[in-house]
């Protein structure tokens, strides 16, 4: 449906001081400081998991060496999704000089629009991290306490929901450091940065910003500010919808990614029929993870 000087019946009118509604501030793309950034050219992306070897095994005197084997054990699946919003002003509005008037603010609007939808569309892979119904490439979800692997289960969740405070934060952090492969073998694993809602930022920056314990009165430092212990600090993501839920991105490579297939990009084009011109905003990615290894979380008290 196009826009006719029948929804704009004001801008016609004299005496018009202001329009607004179209001038707020819109949020930075926030699914940078969570998701690494890859192109891609194909309808899908797959990456597997693959296994190394156990630890090595004594070899008794005249006896043969253990042999191990390696395998794929999993496989994650990226499919690109089109994202699109587009427009129509009337051939009638054009005439009534409301072109320049509608083509500059609401080619404004649809891009707000379309950022707003890749923010909303990051945030959702967290937003379903610990929901059965969104299970990575190994079955289970984003943030579980029991990810399949050759040599058993392992956690990247706290074993008992907590709301973000030194203890449960320290805790995650011993935990993130516990973190093993697929045989077994530890992996030097780290935090990196804590991702949280926007309810949480007063609290995380009290945590990780003083130099002494919060809510005491010991006069202890503060050890996860003082052994630098999530060197890149906290973001906020203004679109997590559980108030108290919390999360860490490591340092483990190909976690959390997002792949590009098809950059921004806006066009325009008259309708021979109708005489209209009609906008259109055009992308094409997805948001998805592949190493679960990369994020820790907890749902909150």
């Amino acid at each position: 449906m196009a826009i006719s000087r029948a929804q704009l019946v004001k801008e016609l009118e004299p005496g018009l001081n202001a329009l607004f509604g179209l001038e707020y501030r819109t949020y930075a793309d926030e699914t940078k400081e969570i998701f690494d950034t890859e192109s891609s050219d194909r309808a899908f992306e797959e990456e597997v998991m693959l296994s190394g070897f156990a630890n090595a095994a004594v070899k008794p005197e005249g006896q043969g060496v253990q042999f191990d084997d390696a395998q794929e054990t999993f496989t994650a699946r990226y499919t690109n999704e089109t994202i699109a919003l587009a427009f129509a002003i009337t051939e009638e509005a054009i005439e009534d000089n409301l072109y320049d008037r509608l083509a500059s603010r609401y080619t404004k609007a649809l891009a707000r629009s379309m950022a707003s939808t890749k923010n909303i569309k990051g945030a959702a892979v967290l937003n379903n991290a610990f929901n059965a119904a969104s299970a990575g490439g190994d079955g289970v979800s984003l943030i579980n306490v029991a990810h399949p692997t050759l040599a058993g289960n392992f956690s990247n969740r706290l074993a008992v929901n907590a709301d973000l405070n030194e203890t449960s934060l320290e805790q995650s952090l011993i935990d993130i450091a516990a973190f093993t492969d697929e045989r077994g073998l530890k992996v030097a694993a780290r935090g990196m940065k804590l991702v949280i809602p926007s309810n949480l930022q007063f609290t995380a920056d009290r945590l990780m910003n003083t130099k002494g314990r919060v809510g005491t009165a010991d006069n202890d430092i503060n050890a996860l500010s003082n052994m630098g212990m999530i060197p890149e600090g906290y973001t906020v993501n203004h679109y997590l919808t559980d108030t108290d839920a919390f999360f860490i991105k490591t340092d483990v490579p190909n976690g959390l990614k997002h792949f590009s297939r098809s950059p921004i990009k806006t066009t325009m084009e008259g309708d021979f029929d109708t005489g209209n011109v009609r906008y259109k905003a055009r992308e094409r990615y997805v948001f998805g993870f592949s190493d679960p290894r990369g994020i820790f979380g907890s749902a909150g008290a």
